[in-house]
């Protein structure tokens, strides 16, 4: 059965997105409210395909602010990372730069204001992060960031990349730590129905110093990891 899920799933989840990345991409050409509009609706089918083929539902407990804000967020897989525009209210983020040659959803993510990072070029890449990123901050966008820089597999606890403090300390937002436990669900290849957890903690004030931030978003991020693993279905 979660063979025949996995196949709906994929089957379901590819037709909904070449007609919704094409009409991003269009829109990335003609009308920019379509691109928004249509990867908006990309990152909620995913969700309603996962939750219809997969069995996979999403629990959200703690509460995210009515302020712009920069989340933290555990990475643990491709659920996550999709969801972000559905998860949130129109959010800037980044992307590792060759995510940004695929046809179509390339323009598409620029145009709705992914900036792409090219993580071997150190500060010159964090300064050139942080001049993008700030257009959209004036305009009252929150910001979405992955602080231990790529997926980390279930009740692993990485030390976060140097660049999150340096992008606190230039930004000046408030921080609000993000855990996830998706991944014991959503592997990368057979994936499994149950309940995926995101739970937003309390936002942290800007202003402090290095070692403080990172340990208190260090420890919001993996408070799921403390209280077990993503609930599978019975």
């Amino acid at each position: 059965m979660i063979y025949l899920r996995n196949i709906a799933f994929l089957a379901a989840f590819t037709a909904i997105s070449i007609p919704m990345i094409f009409l991003a991409w269009v829109g990335s050409h003609l009308w920019r409210p379509m691109t928004l509009t249509m990867c908006d609706w990309w990152s909620a089918g995913h969700a309603a395909c996962a939750r219809i083929f997969l069995g996979i539902r999403l629990e959200e407990t703690g509460a995210r602010p009515a302020f712009p804000a920069l989340y933290a967020v555990k990475h643990e897989s491709f659920y996550e990372a999709i969801s972000l525009p559905w998860l949130f209210d129109y959010p800037t983020g980044f992307a590792k730069k060759e995510l940004f040659a695929i046809p179509g959803w390339g323009r598409a993510a620029r145009v709705y204001g992914a900036i792409p990072v090219a993580r071997d070029e150190g500060a010159r890449a964090l300064m050139s992060m942080v001049r993008e990123v700030r257009p959209n901050v004036a305009e009252g966008r929150s910001v979405v960031i992955f602080p231990e820089g790529t997926r980390v597999p279930h009740g692993q606890r990485p030390r976060l990349q140097s660049g999150f403090a340096a992008l606190y300390k230039l930004l000046g937002l408030p921080v609000v730590p993000v855990a996830v436990d998706s991944g014991p669900l959503y592997q990368r290849k057979w994936k499994r129905p149950g309940t995926i957890r995101v739970h937003f903690g309390e936002p942290i004030e800007p202003g402090l110093d290095r070692r403080e931030i990172e340990r208190r978003v260090h420890e919001g991020i993996n408070r799921l990891n403390e209280g077990g693993a993503a609930q599978p279905a019975n």
